[in-house]
């Protein structure tokens, strides 16, 4: 089987010929890209899907809005260094939000947030009531041509509201603070915002797309059960629908620890919860994640932390590790192996190239 046919073999319900084994390269490939190791616009071309298909690794869209962001209002964005900074001028109040660059990790981070307590919400609330979404497929339908026999077309639709504010806009203390503070002014703060995404939702649910992500980032040591009920279950639920009756399939991203919302976040009836961390790094063993998340269908992808793919970790753990994992996984059809959460910068290639090698000596059902 080609890693399309293994892929929406087990998205369907059914049994393929081994376990499914799809990384996100993304984060890698940056890198790379950054080290001047692979060339500009790489990761868009045909040559970053054939390199997908010489490492023997399935692939799916990472980090793909199918839609362009229209703001009718004044929204400002200057460099300083290696700080990204954006301003939104509004006349419910000036929002503004910093992000820094970090060159050894290859990645940008935030050291100030666009809201920092209860008096930014009322600018945040104009900012969304003036937003509006154009529907982009141009790359969809690209990649998707590229794509071929190598895996799947993804693409994201908008967080939930809270997580949105939670992962990118607040931070969990602003949001824990803003929610006790002024209740009634956040859930209406939240209603706005789902209204604005739920018409960025309908269109990336119209793209070409054969499966769709909410890209929550979830951790359950953040999120808990209170916070999960309240604000992000019906939304979740809702648009999980909204993609099954597309035809599509739905993923949820869940990349930090599982223990108290993994049989919660299974409960939504979602297809797929991706980028599932196993301890060492995580806080539950892939041996216990089916029990864990109980009787429902959804499939469980992930369980090679992305610390495995580098020198941090001998040759003898990553393999004791992966073949430990496919033990658990091809005892029935309900995992894909995944990266949990990317392939980091410092990845080492054979490792990477590796996982297929052991895929095919230890993933097949029923050994």
């Amino acid at each position: 089987m080609t890693p399309r046919e293994r892929i929406l073999t087990i998205l369907a319900g059914n049994q393929p010929d081994q376990v499914p084994w799809f990384g996100d390269l993304d984060y890698w490939a940056s890198a790379l890209i950054a080290r001047q190791e692979k060339p500009e616009g790489f990761k868009e071309s045909a040559d970053y899907i054939q390199w997908h298909r010489e490492l023997g690794v399935g692939f799916y869209l990472q980090g793909f809005f199918p839609f362009k962001t229209v703001l009718d209002l004044e929204e400002q964005i200057w460099h300083e260094g290696n700080r990204r900074y954006r301003k939104l001028v509004t006349p419910r109040g000036t929002l503004r939000e910093c992000w820094e660059y970090l060159p050894r990790s290859y990645a940008e981070a935030p050291v100030e947030h666009l809201v920092k307590s209860e008096k930014d919400l009322a600018a945040l609330r104009y900012a969304y009531e003036h937003t509006s979404w154009e529907a982009d497929y141009d790359y969809a339908w690209r990649r998707r041509e590229q794509i071929g026999e190598e895996g799947i077309l993804l693409c994201y639709l908008p967080k939930s509201p809270f997580m949105q504010l939670v992962a990118l806009e607040a931070g969990i203390a602003a949001v824990t603070f803003t929610e006790l503070d002024a209740p009634e002014e956040f859930a209406e703060t939240l209603a706005v915002m789902k209204n604005a995404f739920d018409r960025a939702a309908r269109i990336s649910i119209e793209s070409p797309a054969e499966a769709l992500m909410i890209p929550e980032n979830l951790s359950a040591e953040m999120i808990g059960t209170r916070y999960f009920e309240t604000y992000m279950r019906a939304y979740q639920e809702e648009w999980i629908r909204e993609i099954a009756n597309a035809g599509k399939y739905s993923f949820i991203h869940m990349d930090g620890t599982l223990r108290g919302l993994l049989k919660k976040e299974a409960s939504t009836g979602v297809t797929v919860i991706e980028a599932m961390t196993p301890e060492p790094v995580g806080d539950l063993a892939v041996g216990v994640w089916g029990e864990t998340a109980g009787n429902s269908r959804t499939i469980l992808w992930g369980g090679i932390p992305g610390s495995f793919f580098t020198p941090h970790v001998s040759d003898e753990e990553y393999v004791r590790h992966v073949r430990e994992v496919l033990q658990v996984m091809r005892r029935e059809p309900r995992y894909v192996l995944g990266v949990a959460d990317q392939v980091p910068p410092d990845a080492r290639e054979e490792r990477v190239r590796g996982v297929k090698d052991l895929v095919d000596r230890y993933g097949q059902y029923g050994m």
